[in-house]
């Protein structure tokens, strides 16, 4: 688990914006895996199975903060991992919606292949394909702009 820390962060950033609920998401998933590993049926798939409990979790977290008003939600001081501190790449990847962000992070960051991230996200191999095509467009947009903004 400790070997698995920074990826799970980042997949839980990409879904969740404060450190408080990442820290959540990370510790219930440790616990539930802990708990569950013996339901695990091969080890090699650890990561994808660690990964899928980690991404329920986060959405867990969301509906269940939709529930408290904002006033009650603290202000995000937690840990911030220093090789995901690149402020440019954050506020690009949180500019695209959930949907291409998630898929982009699982992909490109954390390095699961399209079988897998199908299978944590339970969604058909089409729609990751599709959904990391769009999400690519959308990045390479993003950058134009900045680009042609900064020769404007």
């Amino acid at each position: 688990m400790q070997s698995q820390m920074q990826n799970m962060y980042k997949t839980a950033r990409s879904i969740l914006s404060q450190d408080a609920d990442i820290a959540d998401a990370i510790s219930e998933t440790i616990l539930t895996c802990w708990e569950q590993l013996g339901s695990l049926k091969h080890n090699h798939y650890f990561r994808t199975w660690m990964t899928r409990i980690l991404v329920n979790k986060c959405y867990g977290l969301i509906r269940k903060n939709k529930m408290v008003s904002p006033e009650e939600m603290a202000a995000d001081t937690g840990y911030r991992e220093n090789e995901f501190d690149n402020i440019e790449w954050k506020q690009t990847l949180d500019s695209l919606p959930e949907k291409y962000r998630l898929v982009m992070m699982l992909y490109y960051v954390e390095g699961f292949k399209v079988s897998e991230i199908s299978q944590i996200l339970e969604l058909s191999e089409g729609t990751v394909k599709s959904r990391l095509a769009r999400g690519r467009d959308r990045l390479t947009e993003t950058f134009e702009l900045k680009h042609r903004r900064a020769e404007g």
